[in-house]
């Protein structure tokens, strides 16, 4: 009987599709194949085989490839991704298939390495070569380039003797990450904290474990002991980060513990990189990956722990294309393949706390600093008390405290999370604010680059001289603060001090950003003024103060979760300061000195917040006691928009434990030049929200260049 498979391709459809295999063709379920699809040959995944006899002729696959299958745990998790998320299956594959040609072995080619022998005949060019050619082994155009000279010339080395020639792969391996290199001699709290983590790696079957550690108290040394015992058993181990910034941190202590650099995955990678890491992670060679949340699909197959560090970071959330949280999905892929997951934070979700402490998960906690390092101080600056000078955002306390600890030759960190120097620009002749062309927000001033942005879309132009709308010359103007205007007060206020800014517009390259942390950590930065890049995983001995300029600016808005989020952002930024042998401390200004996230930070009192915090949660049925989802709307004409939410309300089916609220204007009514209406539904912890949406999203279809868009869990109310 002829064999019938059920193909998947890497595009936005809802079902695999059948196709006949020839006899030829010998498939297992994950195989990637080419079978013509409409008029084209497309690469496709083998999602299911069966013998019973097709009821209609059918179009055959033409290939299989010869390269490992997707396994069958990987198969599973894709499904569940789509049907959790709302996603269509296709999509969620062409999220894990990111380079077809990481499908074929690495090109052999020829690489050249140092002999070790110095040339009798040494031209400056062949010094060039030898000096600044590496890292080796290289091809000659990548030795000649990075030297300055043509390739000619490396070829030339081989034949005095400096260089050798041997065949090897474009794409080498990465080294192998050794488990039995001592790390850093642990406290005994993060001794006993690391065997409970190791016991739950060798119990070899699914358990998720909540690393709950304060600011430095060493919860990666302590993870680190458990990615060792998976690496002893063989398996591959995936670490998650929310930053690119944590993700190259993150190799140096990899390397300084295993002996060798993990590979790392990240939105800046170049395609070959990115060739080279599914290859080697798809064969099973590649043992030990840091990277962004996208690393969840890469296709592990022997995967034996992921560690999501920073579990409560919201940068884990992907909101565009298939819409998912990283580490909600980590602990799904966790339980398809049967292995440890380890959650780690200094301020746990509140999600991921509730688990913890009704028996979920594990619960492993690390109260305190090892050593003499101590927690900082946390005090609150009532800006109703203090006010800043006139056209100033710093107060006289926070000014104090900078000038004490830059004459003590430390560091201080001044917080705000606005990129830019003024997040709005208003001009005082007729009121005008400046907008994105097609968006409902705000331009914000750059005034390093003399631009006006628009931090949504990435629209820019330079600033105007008139305003666009009165065309009064010289009449806007810069309203509030962001990053480049503190530092350039803080400069005035203090100006011999090296004062930097750090904001995803000024981090530069994953190199530029390495250096600039480098040098913060050898104190060659007084004052650093930064955004949320600045709050998440570094380590600067010196940094004995942390002033937040405006601690007010998360509770904002209609985020159920905003005091949570406060919370967690402003713990994490002050326990950057006294992370060495110098005690430090924090300042937060704020128009809010009553609020219980300020209050419990202010008294060093996370339980009085976390009790506070559910209690609410509790009452209004949010989650962790709730579920919620979103309904995005989107279309180029306003009024269509509102239609076809008002076609979608009506449509939703008939459920106990179901409260829909809307439809309303997003807050960013226009994105891009399309209007967005919104929908938000809340529902009883019982309630398989995910099955509810997908039911209610399949009863409409939206027209031509409209968009239905169904967020579970959202993290975003934008």
């Amino acid at each position: 009987m002829n064999q019938t498979a059920q193909i998947l391709f890497p595009v936005n459809v809802p079902t695999a599709f059948d196709y006949a295999v020839p006899a030829e063709l010998t498939l297992t379920r994950g195989d990637f194949v080419f079978a013509p699809i409409g008029k084209q040959m497309k690469l496709g995944v083998v999602w299911g085989l069966s013998e019973a006899e097709p009821v209609r002729e059918l179009k055959s696959i033409v290939d299989r490839k010869a390269t490992r299958p997707l396994s069958p745990d990987m198969l599973d998790f894709i499904d569940w991704t789509a049907r959790y998320n709302g996603a269509s299956p296709g999509n969620v594959l062409r999220m894990v298939i990111r380079n077809y040609k990481a499908l074929d072995p690495s090109s052999i080619v020829t690489l050249y390495r140092p002999s070790g022998e110095v040339p009798k005949n040494l031209t400056p060019s062949r010094s060039a070569v030898l000096r600044e050619g590496g890292p080796w082994p290289a091809r000659a155009s990548e030795a000649a380039a990075r030297a300055g000279v043509s390739s000619g010339v490396v070829k030339g080395l081989v034949k005095a003797g400096g260089l050798i020639a041997e065949s090897g792969p474009v794409d080498p391996p990465f080294p192998v990450p050794n488990p039995e290199l001592t790390g850093r001699e642990l406290t005994q709290g993060q001794n006993e904290a690391g065997q409970d983590l190791v016991a739950q790696v060798q119990t070899g079957r699914f358990n998720v474990s909540l690393l709950d550690g304060v600011t430095g108290s060493g919860k990666t040394e302590v993870y680190f002991e458990a990615v060792a015992e998976a690496l002893r058993c063989g398996k591959q181990c995936l670490i998650l980060v929310p930053e690119i910034a944590l993700t190259q941190a993150g190799l140096r202590r990899f390397k300084e513990r295993f002996g060798a650099e993990p590979a790392s995955w990240h939105s800046q990678m170049g395609e070959a990189a990115r060739r080279r890491v599914w290859r080697e992670v798809a064969q099973g060679r590649c043992k030990l990956v840091v990277g962004a949340r996208s690393a969840l699909y890469l296709p592990f197959p022997e995967l034996g722990l992921i560690v999501v560090d920073e579990e409560h970071d919201t940068s884990y959330k992907q909101e565009e294309g298939v819409i998912y949280n990283a580490r909600d999905m980590a602990v799904v892929r966790a339980h398809i393949s049967g292995h440890s997951v380890i959650l780690a934070s200094a301020t746990p979700s509140l999600e991921s706390l509730h688990n913890a402490r009704t028996g979920k998960f594990a619960h492993i906690i690390l109260p305190e600093r090892p050593g003499a390092a101590v927690l900082p101080e946390i005090g609150l600056v009532d800006l109703k008390d203090h006010v800043p000078e006139k056209g100033k955002f710093l107060s006289q306390p926070l000014l104090d405290a900078i000038a004490a600890v830059t004459d003590r030759g430390e560091q201080a960190l001044l917080y705000l999370n606005r990129r830019g120097y003024a997040p709005l620009i208003i001009c005082r002749t007729c009121g005008e604010k400046l907008k994105s062309p097609d968006t409902d927000s705000w331009l914000v001033q750059h005034k390093r680059t003399g631009r006006a942005m628009c931090h949504l879309t990435g629209f820019s132009m330079p600033m105007p001289k008139r305003c666009p709308e009165c065309q009064t010359e010289g009449s806007l103007t810069a309203v509030g603060p962001g990053v480049e205007r503190v530092a350039e007060e803080a400069q005035e206020a203090f100006p011999k001090a090296r004062v930097e800014v750090l904001s995803s517009d000024t981090a530069g390259n994953p190199a530029e950003l390495a250096e600039r942390m480098r040098r913060m950590e050898q104190g060659e930065i007084d004052i650093l003024v930064g955004t949320q890049m600045v709050v998440k995983g570094h380590n600067f001995p010196t940094l004995t103060f942390v002033g937040v300029v405006d601690g007010d600016l998360g509770l904002a808005g209609g985020d159920p979760r905003a005091g949570e989020r406060t919370y967690q952002t402003l713990v994490q930024v002050a326990g950057r300061a006294g992370r060495a042998d110098k005690p430090g401390h924090a300042l937060i200004q704020t128009h809010q000195p009553e609020h219980e996230a300020l209050v419990a930070l202010a008294a060093g009192d996370r339980e009085m917040f976390i009790g506070v915090e559910l209690a609410m949660r509790e009452m209004l049925g949010l989650p962790p006691f709730g579920k919620m989802a979103a309904v995005i709307f989107w279309g180029p004409e306003a009024a269509k928009v509102d239609a076809l939410a008002k076609k979608f309300l009506g449509a939703a089916p008939r459920a106990e434990g179901v409260d829909i609220l809307g439809p309303s204007e997003a807050p960013i009514g226009r994105l891009r030049g399309l209007y967005r209406r919104r929908l938000f539904i809340q529902a009883g912890a019982s309630v398989n929200l995910s099955k509810y949406m997908s039911t209610w999203r399949a009863k409409v279809r939206p027209p031509s260049k409209y968009k239905i868009q169904v967020d579970i869990d959202p993290q975003s109310f934008m």
